[in-house]
Parts: C-alpha cells; structure tokens; sequence
C-alpha cells in the first residue's frame, strides 16, 4: 500500500476520502517531514530539491516565514496551510479541513494545538504517523510561542 498514509485493509477503504484530493506519500518520506518539522535542516533542504518542496516549505510556514506561507496557497497546497492555520487556534481552518475532507489532518490540527483527545484518536486510528508529525509540530509552534511570551527573548520569527 506504498503512498497511502495508514496501514490495513479497513483503513484504506474507509478512510480513503480523508486524502480524496491530498498527495499521497510514502512512510519514508512522512518520517523525513517530521524530522524536518523538528529541526533537521539537511532533510527539509533535500524535502524541497528531491520533488516535495511543499514539505520543506511547510517548515518555513511553520516559522511564519510569510512568503513560505503565500507559496503553499498559490502552488495547490492549502490544506497544509490550513494544518499550520489550525494548529495555531484558529477554528476556520479546522472547520475548512473537516468540510473537504481533510479529517486526519484536521485531527492533526488539534493535535498540534495540544488537544491531548486528537492526539490519542490519531495514535488509536492507526495514524501514528500523523501523530508524530503533529507532536512535532506542537513543539515548535509550543516554542515559538513560549519564545514570543518570553520578555527576555528577541524574536527572530
């Protein structure tokens, strides 16, 4: 079932709407974009120059890097977009995902945005994956946010 983001039978038949109209990736390259997410430079830099760039700019987006951000709308990648959108608080996005399809990564969303329930629906759905991705990213927008909270610290976002 290489390019399919869950495992089983019953998953790919059941939850093949999740990802009606998202990019399939392999584990690998899933297990690549949470190391990326969580600070490996050398692997976000070969995400964007090896055919995933929307994966390596997904990073950027993250850090708030605004260009980053504008690329994933203009180059068909709003749904990513919405996941960082999400995972920052906002409601519209997650309602955005959930209405076109997108259930996991609205899961992943909330995951991301501490909600310890979707963190334990993706672990518990065979999305373990997933639920690493969004447990990274929880950490850096956690950080961000800590560091922009923090009197003592300069921003650099």
């Amino acid at each position: 079932m290489r390019g399919y983001f869950f495992h089983g039978l019953y998953a790919n038949v059941i939850l093949r709407r999740s990802f009606a109209t998202m990019k399939a990736y392999p584990a690998k390259i899933i297990l690549a974009w949470a190391e990326a997410i969580g600070g490996n430079q050398v692997i976000r830099d070969w995400l964007t120059a090896n055919g995933f760039p929307e994966l390596g700019l997904f990073v950027f987006a993250l850090h708030h890097k605004e260009d980053a951000r504008q690329w994933l709308m203009e180059n068909g990648h709003p749904e990513l977009m919405a996941l960082i959108n999400g995972a920052e608080g906002m409601p519209n996005a997650r309602l955005w995902l959930r209405k076109n399809g997108y259930d996991v990564l609205e899961k992943m969303a909330l995951s991301a945005d501490n909600d310890e329930d979707a963190f334990n629906w993706l672990m518990a759905n065979g999305f373990q994956d997933m639920a690493m991705v969004s447990y990274r990213i929880r950490s850096v927008k956690n950080e961000i946010e800590r560091r922009n909270n923090d009197i003592h610290t300069i921003s650099s976002e």
